[in-house]
Parts: C-alpha cells; structure tokens; sequence
C-alpha cells in the first residue's frame, strides 16, 4: 500500500506556499518537519504510520481495498489539520489524534456503505455501524499498544540508520537490542568501550528526537 501526498497538500499551507521537496529543514523532530510541509518528512510520517492505520482499518471489519482507501482518507485529513495540531493540549498526542481521524473514518465508510445502493440496510446496517467504532477500542487500545510503539520504532530506526556509520550502528544495535556488554562490541568492532558507548548514546538521541511527539 503506498500512501501519496494529496494533491492539495501545499494549499494546506498559509499562503498556497508550494511542498518542500528536499528536507531542508532543521527541526531534529520528524514531526515538526511534516507541520513544515516537507515532503520527505510526509513521506517518512506516512512509512510509519501507514500500515498502523491499515491494521486499524482492517481490525474494524474493512477490507482490504477498503482498508486501503480509507487510508488515504485519513492522511488527506492529517495533511488537512497538521498545521492545528497541538501535542501540548491534554490527550493531544499525535497516536491519540490520528487514532481519533482513523475512527471518524472508518463510522464514515460504514456510512457511506449503508447508503451505497443494493448495499447493507435497514437495522442490520444500523447495526453494524454501532458496533463496529465499539468492536474497535475494545479489540484495540491504540494509545497503548506496545505492538504498534515497536513497529514505528523499528522503522524509524531504519531511516535514521541512514545518518551513522554502519559501525556506530551496530555499536548501538548489539549493545542496545542484543544486549551485548559494551567490552565484547568493543573488541569484535575495532573500538574503545568509550567509544561504543557513544555511539549508543548518539543513536539513541537520534531515534527519540525523530521520535518526539509521535509515540
């Protein structure tokens, strides 16, 4: 599935100002580049967020077409109200937000479906469309779900690898997510203790500052 950015994005912003497309911005915070309207920063949002609001979709009953196209709609709608947004507010992070989006979506097909003709209707579609926002929390608690916190963790990783050398990478992934004592990397890398330690701390800033606000 491969989330575009609308059409209209740049109208989004105050003034018709058009996309930037390169990343030129120098906010550490993914999301703070996305309220910029970077474009490399709305591609990378949309690789992280992306298959959680299909899974979302498709826990509500969708299919898988379905699933998808709901999916646009709610990153057209995150697209629309990302200049608004406010992490501050109480209840105001971005997962809650997008979660909140997500659900407004997915009552809106179930809508759209009883209304479609030959389609569901009478109480049965009433019915369904009750349930399934219902169906939906109890099934999932999107604001904790260590599942979905690992999985955007784990590909923003990826993207940040990107910035380090491939051994400052492995310092901190080996002592980090394998568990490795720092002398034994150390050894097997080529590198002081020091050193990989510092690698581990340069990482891992990295990751939460790309992070911050997002989960």
């Amino acid at each position: 599935m491969v989330l575009l950015i609308p059409n209209d994005f740049p109208r989004f912003r105050g003034g018709g100002v058009p996309v930037q497309q390169s990343s030129s911005s120098t906010s550490p915070t993914l999301l703070d580049r996305v309220r910029e309207f970077d474009a490399a920063a709305w591609d990378r949002l949309t690789k992280l967020y992306g298959p959680i609001v299909y899974r979302w979709c498709r826990q509500a009953g969708l299919q898988d077409n379905d699933a998808a196209d709901v999916s646009q709609e709610v990153f057209r709608a995150v697209a629309g109200g990302i200049g608004e947004f406010h992490r501050e507010k109480p209840g105001g992070g971005f997962r809650a937000w997008l979660w909140t989006i997500t659900r407004n979506k997915i009552r809106d097909h179930f809508r759209w479906l009883s209304r479609r003709p030959g389609g569901i209707g009478g109480s049965e579609a009433n019915e369904r469309l009750q349930n399934v926002p219902d169906r939906v929390i109890e099934e999932l608690d999107p604001l904790g779900d260590f599942d979905t916190t690992g999985c955007v963790a784990h590909r923003a990783l990826e993207f940040v690898r990107l910035e380090f050398e491939e051994r400052t990478f492995q310092a901190f992934v080996r002592t980090t997510v394998g568990g490795q004592r720092s002398a034994e990397v150390a050894l097997d890398l080529g590198m002081s203790v020091g050193a990989v330690c510092t690698a581990k701390w340069r990482v891992l800033r990295r990751l939460r500052e790309e992070l911050d606000g997002l989960i």
